[in-house]
């Protein structure tokens, strides 16, 4: 059963979403929050599988800045970022705090399924206008990559972090690439090494210029 938290200030939303969440026999929605304050002071008390965060919370913090708290705290914790805006400020800013995954939230209710169950599976959901946007900037970007561990990258390696910065997890790259899964993480763990990071979304947010 998967564990899932909302940090959502609209209450019609929060009650929406969990009522989505109680469509799904493998979903649980174990807590809700309407700020960023009342989720930092519990979750990490007891830490849900799965976070869905809003970005523009009215009071307070922003789900950025909390998604940021969270990870210094828990870097292990998926976040998705829930929000109306699809800018790459946003974007890059969400990713830079660790967040997992990002999507409007006019994405239709299967999608934000999937999507937890994406990132449940090691994933990076994005919706697809969103994904297109990061990839965009990554093919911008490559022609002028400033001199860094970055350039140590084969071709290969540069080639499978374009489809994590898309939101493919393992076995959708290893499907693209036809390695197997295996390969897959023996690239992922030397990418890590060479970049010097610890998860997907650094190596992804380093390799498109836009460190933390």
């Amino acid at each position: 059963m998967t564990e899932i938290a909302i940090v959502e200030d609209d209450p019609l939303v929060r009650q929406d979403l969990a009522n989505l969440l109680a469509t799904q026999k493998d979903f649980r929605c174990t807590a809700s929050f309407a700020s960023a304050e009342e989720a930092l002071r519990a979750i990490p008390e007891k830490p849900p599988h799965v976070v869905l965060m809003d970005i523009n919370l009215a009071a307070g913090m922003t789900g950025i800045e909390c998604t940021r708290r969270l990870k210094e705290r828990l870097p292990d914790l998926p976040i998705i970022m829930l929000t109306i805006f699809d800018d790459s400020e946003r974007v890059f800013a969400a990713l830079r705090a660790g967040a997992s995954g990002y999507l409007v939230k006019r994405s239709a209710p299967n999608e934000l399924i999937a999507a937890i169950q994406q990132v449940v599976q090691g994933g990076s959901p994005m919706s697809p206008h969103i994904a297109r946007r990061v990839v965009e900037f990554f093919n911008a970007q490559r022609p002028e990559q400033p001199a860094s561990e970055t350039e140590n990258l084969t071709e290969r390696e540069r080639e499978l972090l374009a489809l994590l910065a898309r939101g493919k997890h393992y076995k959708e790259i290893a499907t693209h690439l036809d390695i197997s899964t295996d390969t897959v993480r023996s690239h992922i763990r030397r990418i890590y090494r060479k970049l010097q990071v610890h998860s997907r979304t650094e190596a992804t947010v380093k390799f498109l210029g836009r460190q933390p």
